[in-house]
């Protein structure tokens, strides 16, 4: 038996002998070398992966968003705007030209066009604003409610106003000749300048869904306008107002030791609850990066605003996720991963790489995960998925976490669109390697 037991043990130690010495251990390998199992790509994407995707969001886009005007009751195509009185409508389409969300798909497709040569993208731009002018100018409805471009004509908020009239003079400044663009843009600057509801001090405010309450949305949806009124007429004081609004906002609504805004201030609260929702974050970072682009450098605003713009890329950039995504409420990390937001950090963090307001040793492998992330929610179709749907103002949790996700929220597209062109010219300009095993700007 002993006989039997000896001859066993020498058999399975010589049938696994080879197995024990091929196993990987830290004599016989550098374990640091091992590849990790990435959720995301990891590492440096190459210009043309990028152009891909731009590519795709645009076709779909193209296909699915209106470029005419329509009889509502023949359906026919309207081919000259001069004197008709008749009911019109735009083509049927999946998406709103004329939304705030719409605004960055304009702007977003200009960004693209001047990044990757190719006049597709800005021609989208064009035909559309063009349209949209040209209705304006044209088209004599019985009364404005009636009028398919209602909130252009007679904007209600800064919804209305502001992102469609940065777009507006984007368009203009990049070449597009379209005389008809001017008065939609003047409607829209005295909008904000002079009818929307502000507080006491200036800070444009709402009414909803409390009374002189604050939403940090509106930073994005008033500011970027405002610092282009100014670039484009000269006028200072559309600077002046530019740089109040950054400076009271963040007063009241920045945590400074989170690096984050909250999404809503109410000045009837004597406690002010803070959720921070990763998309108001995201107007509010994309706002500070296009203030600075076009606000002068001896404005005695210029490094209050610089300076904002380093705090708020710090504080976001402490919780981004392993996977390259930030979650719907930033410091929540049982919150879902949101596509929108992340597409908007990414296209901030990069656009403030390649103008010198930030470090860009330091930030660049951050903007680069982030793109990689948005890449894998941009399907083989072009729709971009993930993005929270249109979201108003709570102060509970549940709210924010069980918000939906829509492949036809607008939200995405334009951010996606600004992602990607500004993470290709970050590739035009930077080299990027593994180091140690790490992405590093070389």
């Amino acid at each position: 038996m002993k006989t039997l037991k000896l001859l066993f043990t020498c058999t399975f130690l010589i049938c696994i002998s080879p197995y024990l010495h091929s196993q990987i251990n830290d004599v016989n390998t550098p374990l640091h070398t091992l590849q990790p199992d990435y959720n995301t790509p990891y590492g440096s994407p190459t210009k043309e992966q990028v152009k891909k995707v731009l590519d795709r969001v645009y076709q779909y886009l193209n296909k699915n968003t209106a470029s005419m005007m329509l009889y509502s009751d023949s359906k026919k195509e309207v081919k000259n705007l001069k004197n008709v009185t008749g009911d019109i409508i735009f083509e049927e389409g999946t998406f709103r030209l004329t939304s705030y969300e719409w605004g960055v798909t304009y702007a977003g497709m200009l960004l693209a066009s001047e990044v990757t040569g190719e006049d597709y993208f800005k021609d989208y731009s064009y035909d559309r604003l063009g349209l949209i002018a040209d209705v304006a100018a044209y088209h004599k409805p019985r009364n404005i409610a009636d009028s398919p471009i209602h909130s252009v004509l007679n904007p209600g908020a800064l919804d209305d106003s502001g992102s469609l009239c940065a777009a507006m003079i984007k368009a203009k400044m990049s070449g597009f000749d379209n005389k008809n663009l001017d008065a939609v843009i003047q409607n829209f600057a005295n909008y904000i300048s002079n009818k929307q509801f502000r507080l006491k001090d200036g800070t444009l405010a709402r009414n909803r869904p409390l009374d002189n309450t604050l939403w940090l949305d509106d930073l994005f949806m008033s500011v970027p306008a405002l610092a282009q009124m100014g670039h484009y007429t000269g006028d200072n004081k559309y600077f002046d107002d530019a740089v109040k609004q950054v400076k009271q906002y963040t007063e009241r609504m920045f945590n400074k030791e989170k690096g984050l805004y909250m999404h809503g201030w109410v000045q009837a609260m004597e406690v002010h609850p803070e959720f921070f929702w990763a998309r108001a974050n995201g107007w509010a970072v994309m706002t500070l990066v296009e203030l600075l682009e076009v606000l002068p450098k001896d404005h005695q605003g210029y490094d209050l605003v610089l300076n904002q713009l380093r705090a708020h890329v710090k504080g976001l950039i402490q919780h981004q996720d392993g996977s390259g995504f930030w979650h719907q409420l930033l410091d929540k990390n049982d919150s879902y991963l949101e596509t929108s937001a992340t597409a908007i950090y990414t296209y901030s963090i990069a656009r403030a790489i390649n103008k010198g307001y930030i470090d860009k040793l330091a930030y660049a492998p951050t903007a680069l995960l982030a793109w990689n992330a948005v890449s894998t929610k941009v399907n083989s179709k072009g729709e971009v998925e993930g993005t929270c749907v249109g979201t108003g103002m709570a102060f509970d949790p549940a709210f924010y976490y069980f918000r939906p996700v829509n492949t036809y929220a607008a939200h995405g597209y334009g951010p996606v669109l600004l992602a990607g062109a500004e993470v290709l010219a970050l590739l035009k300009n930077y080299d990027f390697e593994i180091n140690d095993s790490a992405l590093m700007l070389k």
